[in-house]
């Protein structure tokens, strides 16, 4: 948004008159505690959370016109009364009056314009020097850190695929309280921004392409096992590039060892096989303090506000293990067969424990899909569970990859687990449903096309007869073609940002496609080069010499939106993605 229009924004929201009840006069008389020490957990989030004095500052005079009918108005007081107090919440009626709040605001997810194709040719040399610059930024931030950081920061707009069905499925679905609590706040505080376009216009500012950019301000440093394997990967493909200077490449291998020990140690958690009771070594995405390099501050509010429980998934722990054996890692923790441990967690085969139940994505066929979140030794499930279809692409991959570790193909029950997550992606990308944002749970389309290149790549390394055993009807075949004319002629056919392009380029380079198709996006990396230094900073820092900006990489839905990326994540996607495309160019 341009600063003119912006400050325009911020005047209006300081001065407008409110046209409606705000969410401080519905909500301070019930959930402002004359003492916090007494407070229930609705109460402290609703003072930590929404309270907050900048926030307050934002949405003070932001009115809602449809609480001036005061039944509806009484129905929300009702509900956060029931959800304050009551033992056993009907969530369904609690949520209700929120959820008819969001239908009257709808969003719509980005559809940028269509582009004229560029036709500016990228040469060779300019194209290493800038996988050089990316790998350069990695192993800066790397030095500077002892680890490579990512960023999250919520976008209090919510997201557009969670309108008020979505909602009631979350609030059934998620299992912690404090997760409902939290998910049904942050959606009715969503009304009141998304009731006031200019409110909404500060708290989320309008931006070129599809994948989001993340501001500065509300970034939160932090470290996760799923994104050292995703750094890991990034710099072999540096390695392999064969542009790594030899003084380089001791560096590179060192951080590539340290972040693989991170996954296959510091974030290992032993869980058990929920029918079975089989005992397996997994991987979560979040290990506790010091370990995860969160700031004390934001450690400390991520449990007052509920979120103190994180459980182990089956996303970390396929791409730590895929990572490992891409660096010719011997651990026992390889050893273990992933697909008997994914068997039980999958749809419609033997997970009758671990059904999905945030299920805001039950317009797809689900079956065969492996759900995300693996219950603890506790039994603990807080986020009760889903389904996203790139997670699946990942144990794919990572089965691909250990063939012939695993005995996948002496094992008839491994290969039917693997020929139904098949199926599950066969009939998402025949349907189309591939390219709706609401079919993915914490990606956005593009990245699942990026992720079928690199699934596409691991399976094609196979022998031919094994390709045929898993793959009978060639799938794989009609997933590819399908994929790359989504890329070709709809994503890079748009106003893209550099995130997009990268991702549409490494889909590209994977899927074998011809490198006259390359050039749109190419063109979009090499015009974004350098967005990310900030002229006014001094001295430079790793946060402001990036050669690009952060964009959304990840997200969650519930309780609301929250973005994970970083300048570090978009340069690794650059990275790979011209280190993939220059390969083919080559041929």
């Amino acid at each position: 948004m341009p600063l003119i229009d912006y400050t325009r924004s911020a005047f209006r929201v300081l001065t407008q008159r409110a046209a409606g009840p705000t969410l401080y006069e519905l909500c301070d008389p019930l959930l402002l505690a004359p003492d916090t020490a007494g407070e229930s957990h609705l109460q402290r989030f609703y003072r930590v959370a929404l309270g907050h004095p900048a926030l307050r500052l934002i949405l003070r005079r932001a009115g809602l016109p449809h609480l001036r009918d005061s039944s509806w108005c009484n129905a929300v007081r009702q509900s956060i009364l029931a959800a304050r107090d009551e033992p056993h919440p009907d969530w369904q009626r609690i949520g209700r009056p929120v959820a008819d709040l969001l239908d009257k605001l709808p969003q719509h997810s980005p559809r940028p314009a269509h582009v004229a194709p560029s036709t500016k040719a990228i040469p060779l040399p300019r194209i290493e020097h800038l996988i050089r610059e990316c790998a350069a930024h990695l192993l800066t931030s790397y030095r500077t850190n002892d680890f490579i950081p990512a960023y999250a920061a919520f976008n209090l707009t919510g997201d557009p695929d969670m309108g008020g069905r979505e909602l009631l499925t979350a609030l059934d679905g998620l299992h912690a309280r404090t997760y409902k609590h939290a998910t049904l706040m942050f959606n009715l505080a969503r009304a009141f921004i998304l009731g006031n376009p200019d409110a909404a216009a500060l708290i989320s500012p309008s931006w070129t392409g599809v994948a989001e950019p993340m501001w500065p301000p509300v970034q939160i440093r932090h470290r996760s096992a799923y994104y050292d394997a995703f750094f890991a990967e990034a710099l072999m493909d540096y390695l392999d590039s064969g542009l790594s200077p030899i003084q380089d490449q001791t560096p590179v291998r060192h951080a590539i060892r340290q972040m693989i020990h991170f996954c296959l140690e510091t974030s290992r958690e032993r869980v058990r096989a929920p029918e079975s009771g089989r005992p397996f070594d997994v991987i979560t995405a979040l290990a506790p303090p010091p370990h995860s390099q969160l700031s004390q501050f934001f450690w400390q509010l991520k449990h007052d506000l509920g979120f103190g429980l994180y459980v182990p998934d089956c996303d970390t722990t396929a791409c730590a293990f895929s990572a490992a054996t891409k660096f010719n890692v011997t651990h026992p923790l390889l050893d273990q067969p992933l697909p008997d441990f994914y068997a039980e967690y999958q749809v419609a085969h033997e997970n009758r424990r671990n059904p999905p139940t945030v299920t805001i994505n039950d317009h797809l066929d689900l079956s065969g899909g492996v759900v995300t979140w693996i219950e603890n030794l506790a039994g603990d499930r807080p986020c009760g569970n889903d389904l996203d279809p790139t997670l699946n692409l990942d144990i794919l991959e990572v089965s691909f990859l250990n063939y012939e570790r695993w005995r996948i193909g002496q094992d008839p029950r491994r290969q039917r687990t693997l020929r139904e997550i098949i199926r599950f992606q066969s009939r998402l990308v025949d349907t189309g449903a591939f390219a709706d944002p609401r079919s993915h749970i914490y990606y956005l389309p593009e990245l699942y096309c990026a992720y079928v290149g690199r699934c596409y790549n691991a399976f094609a390394s196979l022998p031919s007869a094994t390709r045929a055993a898993l793959d009978p009807d060639r799938d794989f075949e009609s997933i590819r073609h399908r994929v790359l004319a989504y890329v070709r002629d709809e994503l890079l056919a748009r106003d893209t940002n550099v995130f997009d392009a990268a991702l549409g380029l490494l889909a590209l380079a994977k899927l074998n496609a011809e490198p006259a198709a390359f050039t749109p996006a190419l063109a979009c990396i090499e015009a974004a080069f350098g967005e990310g230094r900030r002229p006014l900073a001094f001295p430079p820092t790793p946060l402001t010499s990036s050669p690009f900006k952060a964009y959304e990489w990840n997200k969650m839905k519930t309780p609301t939106r929250i973005l994970i990326g970083g300048p570090e994540v978009t340069s690794a996607f650059v990275l790979s993605a011209l280190v993939h495309a220059r390969k083919r160019m080559l041929r």
